[in-house]
């Protein structure tokens, strides 16, 4: 029987190997169901928002100095900077990975003098060789495949980097304006206490009220006087927060009071597991798991043999010129297989890391679908409740200020003590604040609900020009 030369084994063993793919293929890991919210009726019925498909959320709540410090921190924030080099890096060991299906060619010359028994010689060589190793089992594919889902990874990683910045910049503006809103009252309250301590005073001088109506109407007054310091404190940090975010030093940056706080935008519906599957974290997680996935392929594949084909040629000479003048030629080529016989128990060890890592990202992408169900709950559950609750909270606001006037109006009057007075301000200001923090909460809630909606990613979607950006100096 005539048998195959051994060029056409190795090619027909390298097609027979061509489609074997060591390692198991990837499968989603299992979640909890996320088709059904505890708080859905935080929900609006309305249509899709333009805000909704263009990315840029923060334009739900119509403040343009809002979105000019979004836009800033989108381009200098320096944390998004770190996120976007480490996707260049990504791209960088995908490319990096896929060079292992060429061959590998290079190029030596070399000339030598050496000297055996007293007697000197020279020799010089100039050889090409060619190197490539058959990607029999699928180790190439398995690397190809973990590179493409780690980069996936890293571009939904640049996504929520790029929403956790744009979040931090739009709860830190609420904040601000917040605090400029709780400024306007307590300056307007510091007002009305002024009027009362006064009258106070009056009534004191004319006999009609005791000293301690007087102590006690400038007490109000003067811890009112603190709580402003306190006010302007918590503004200097968020405004210095806003400084950094937009990668800016605090005093190159200055937002002047503006004690108006944005309206709180309505949210238009969307399914809730089409929400939590888009969030970059999430992307992010799964496209882990994928990848560790894949590296146990390539781990399997280290106790199978490796063929590689290699070919080479060249010129001798006694010295350089004979490479050009009288060169003798060489050639080789043929296959190698290697097989490692025994490593001292790395190859299981590896095998072994290499699951573990899965069952670690799996988990990992399970209890974060579990956080982002939590947080798109809460959010939905701040908007439901503090809904009802800014109504009644208005409602409080006009009864405390009605208690105050007639309140005011009896101790004018003689009938009553400055205690109830100063009982029917502190009241009545207490109220005016909680309703401010009761908006603020509202627009922080409606952020992370119109961040989950227009910050939403998947894989394919465009990363901005992360690619493209030259580093910097």
């Amino acid at each position: 029987m005539k048998c195959l030369p051994l060029p056409t084994l190795v090619i027909l063993a390298a097609t027979l190997a061509a489609g074997c793919t060591m390692g198991p293929d990837y499968v989603k890991p299992a979640t909890v169901p996320v088709q059904q919210l505890k708080y859905d009726a935080g929900w609006q019925p309305l249509p899709a928002q333009s805000w909704a498909q263009s990315g840029e959320w923060w334009r739900a709540f119509g403040d343009a100095q809002l979105t000019a410090l979004v836009q800033e921190a989108n381009t200098n924030n320096q944390t998004l900077a770190q996120a976007e080099a480490r996707y260049r890096a990504a791209l960088a060991q995908r490319r990096l990975a896929r060079a292992d299906y060429s061959p590998t060619l290079s190029a030596a010359v070399d000339a030598a003098r050496s000297s055996s028994d007293e007697v000197i010689g020279e020799s010089s060589s100039a050889r090409l060789g060619i190197s490539w190793e058959l990607d029999l089992w699928g180790r190439v594919r398995r690397q190809v495949e973990a590179s493409t889902a780690q980069l996936d990874a890293s571009a939904a990683d640049l996504a929520a980097a790029r929403l956790s910045i744009q979040l931090a910049v739009v709860n830190s503006y609420i904040n601000l304006r917040a605090l400029d809103v709780q400024y306007r009252i307590l300056r307007q309250t510091m007002d009305s206490f002024t009027r009362s301590t006064q009258l106070t005073r009056n009534q004191y001088d004319a006999g009609i009220v005791s000293r301690a109506d007087v102590i006690q109407a400038e007490t109000q007054l003067q811890s009112l006087r603190s709580d402003l310091y306190d006010l302007e404190n918590q503004r200097a940090i968020e405004e210095n927060t806003i400084a950094a975010l937009q990668g800016k030093p605090p005093v190159a940056f200055d937002l002047l009071r503006q004690d108006v706080l944005p309206a709180v935008p309505a949210i238009p519906a969307q399914l809730p597991g089409e929400l939590i599957a888009r969030r970059p974290d999430v992307v992010a997680a799964e496209r882990n798991v994928a990848a560790a996935n894949a590296q146990i392929g390539v781990a399997i594949t280290a106790w199978l043999p490796t063929l590689s084909l290699d070919a080479s040629g060249g010129v001798n000479g006694q010295n350089v010129s004979d490479l050009w003048n009288a060169p003798v030629r060489f050639w080789s080529v043929g296959p190698s297989l290697a097989l490692t016989i025994f490593d001292g128990g790395r190859r299981s060890a590896a095998e072994d890391a290499a699951v573990a890592s899965y069952d670690e990202q799996a988990a990992a992408y399970r209890q974060i679908v579990l956080d982002s169900l939590r947080d798109v709950e809460n959010a939905l559950a701040t908007t439901s409740i503090l809904r009802e609750k800014a109504v009644q909270q208005a409602r409080l606001v006009e009864l405390a200020e009605e208690n105050e006037r007639v309140i005011t109006n009896r101790y004018q009057s003689g009938l009553i003590s400055y205690l109830e007075v100063a009982v029917a301000q502190n009241t009545t200001l207490n109220a005016k604040r909680t309703q401010v923090n009761v908006t603020a909460a509202q627009l922080a809630a409606a952020a992370e609900l119109a961040g989950s909606i227009g910050g939403s990613w998947q894989v394919g979607d465009d990363v901005g020009d992360a690619a493209e950006r030259p580093e910097q100096p």
